[in-house]
């Protein structure tokens, strides 16, 4: 493979002479170019929002998620399903990461590991089933790691997403849905820890929060299935039970501590007069819609 004709290892004629620049100069013409990253994630609305199509039909009929990737992708992956449990009170098995050279490489790089296509085929088959969902990262397009992973997890019938900044990826017909930003060279040839690592992160939160929305883990513009486990999470909790119960402080304090920390159910016993038992049977029959289940209760 001529490693020099994919997009990520181009030179960018604007930065040609990036280390004679002063300072401020770097700092603008970084700016300039990193103005490609939102136009290029507005062009690929349409596979993201199926993307987001498989992601929830798999959630719903009990699949996971999947991010597999290596090096910063990798990594954008971690960070992805890391942040799924406190935000969204997912089960920690629901949304889940696979790095390349395993959970060392997330804190120190391990550049071969990319290129282990049979530990990728490996752990699909240690962890993933038939009705889940695979998005590969690579930059690049030909990660092998990650090529390694899609075709192994389209054997055991799962959905396959790829997010590459290659429109031409070798990968493309390996998976249900190809979603390919274009952000051009970067400042640094084949430092794709810039703008293809930017536009991975904008992607993936694009497709983790509306698939969470989707599913009823938002109501509103409000965070009402966190996880208030810590003393600025559980003031969260409180001034969204507080605003959306329509409840003093300490009757909210209350509530939150009947719900067991359960901010949905305790909004219900706030607004419906309900026990936590009460409460929780009809957020169920609701499937976890705060909204529906607000409505139906009398």
């Amino acid at each position: 493979m001529d490693y020099s004709k994919l997009p990520t290892e181009k030179q960018n004629p604007r930065t040609a002479v990036l280390d004679m620049l002063a300072v401020e100069k770097i700092l603008g013409l970084m700016d300039r170019e990193d103005l490609s990253v939102p136009r290029a994630v507005r062009r690929v609305r349409r596979p993201m929002a199926r993307a987001v199509g498989f992601i929830v039909s798999s959630l719903k009929r009990g699949g996971r998620l999947f991010f597999f990737g290596a090096g910063t992708s990798g990594r954008m992956g971690v960070l992805e399903a890391a942040e799924c449990p406190p935000t969204f009170n997912t089960p920690p098995g629901l949304v889940q990461a696979v790095m390349a050279g395993g959970k060392r490489a997330v804190f120190r790089s391990k550049e071969g590991a990319e290129d282990r296509e049979a530990e990728a085929r490996r752990e699909v088959r240690r962890r993933v089933r038939k009705g889940d969902v695979i998005v590969g990262i690579s930059a690049s397009g030909v990660t092998p790691f990650v090529r390694g992973a899609l075709q192994e997890a389209k054997k055991r019938g799962a959905r396959t997403i790829l997010v590459a900044c290659n429109g031409s990826s070798p990968l493309r017909s390996s998976v249900d849905i190809l979603i390919a930003p274009q952000t051009g060279p970067e400042v640094i040839a084949g430092s794709t820890r810039l703008k293809a690592g930017t536009v991975t992160k904008l992607i993936l939160n694009r497709l983790t929060v509306t698939s969470m929305v989707q599913l009823g883990k938002v109501y509103g513009n409000w965070m009402v299935d966190l996880q208030p486990r810590s003393r600025k999470l559980r003031e969260r909790a409180l001034r969204i039970l507080k605003h959306l119960g329509k409840i003093p402080h300490g009757r909210a304090e209350s509530f939150l501590t009947q719900a067991g920390g359960q901010v949905k159910v305790a909004i219900l016993m706030a607004r419906k007069n309900l026990s936590a038992t009460q409460a929780a049977s009809a957020l169920k029959q609701s499937g976890g819609f705060l909204r529906k289940a607000l409505s139906r209760t009398r």
